[in-house]
């Protein structure tokens, strides 16, 4: 039974070109074709479903487009058509691409619609990043062909110090647009009682407040390393060169600091094609 259309007819080159010029793409595309294919359509799904949480509309027509995101994954996973959406329906039966992976992806943005997150506990923001960064990494490990522990395990600590360096990154971009994601407990350690964005950007004290976040950082990328180091060399080529680069982020965001004025810190073109160099030949 073929569903009503409820996306844009898409190709594996519409796909890669939402990817193309980010990190991903680059690290991407060091994968054989079947592969590659499948990761720029996980990337485009992130991407669009991304595109709603951050979308200034109504909360309420927000909600409903990731809802119906749910019911096109549920038909996707039973065998059901979408039009728009074949890519990914190929990918996901190639690769045994989980159901309850995609609706954790979901899930995660729908957090971000139904209120903006400010100083969530650290028990809510580990959830968060569980949904928004590490299922994604549960999906894309089954694509690397990992075995499930170790995918599993990879995904959940490189997931999550990808998104944590994220939210450092973008601590001024997200209080423009009223969120702030640094853990509630990490804010009052610091002496910071106030959740407003912007009172916690000029805060003082809020190099004191990311100190905890960039001790877990350091502890999942450490973890995520072992986990790399103990698996098959040519099944994490991907994620070495995505835990490269965003330690490329890291660094360059604690060595500059949280102090106003806060330059952007960015990875330079050849940095990065150093860091492909390095881990594309096996």
């Amino acid at each position: 039974m073929t569903q009503t259309a409820t996306h844009p007819v898409a190709t594996e080159d519409d796909a890669a070109r939402r990817a193309s010029g980010s990190t991903f793409y680059r690290a991407m595309r060091i994968l054989p074709p079947p592969q590659r294919y499948a990761m720029y359509e996980i990337y485009s799904f992130c991407r669009k479903v991304d595109d709603i949480a951050d979308d200034p509309g109504e909360r309420t027509t927000r909600l409903a487009q990731l809802q119906q995101w749910r019911r096109d994954i549920d038909a996707i996973c039973a065998g059901r058509e979408i039009e728009g959406l074949a890519g990914l329906a190929r990918a996901t039966r190639e690769f045994g691409l989980a159901r309850e992976d995609f609706i954790a992806v979901i899930d995660g943005m729908e957090m971000d619609v139904v209120a903006d997150i400010r100083a969530p506990d650290l028990a809510t923001l580990d959830l968060y990043c569980d949904r928004v960064a590490s299922a994604v990494g549960r999906l894309s490990v089954r694509v690397f062909g990992l075995d499930a522990a170790t995918g599993r395990d990879l995904a959940h600590h490189l997931g999550r110090a990808l998104q944590l360096t994220n939210i450092l990154r973008d601590l001024d971009e997200d209080a423009g647009i009223g969120r702030l994601y640094l853990p509630r407990e990490a804010l009052l350690e610091a002496g910071i009682t106030s959740t407003d964005p912007a009172a916690v950007m000029a805060h003082p004290a809020l190099g004191r407040a990311c100190a905890p976040v960039i001790a877990r950082v350091r502890e999942h990328f450490a973890r995520a390393d072992a986990i790399m180091n103990a698996a098959p060399r040519r099944a994490v080529r991907a994620p070495r060169i995505m835990g490269a680069a965003y330690k490329c982020y890291f660094d360059g965001l604690t060595r500059r600091g949280f102090a106003p004025p806060r330059a952007k810190v960015s990875l330079s073109k050849v940095r990065l094609i150093w860091i492909i160099l390095r881990y594309a030949v096996i």
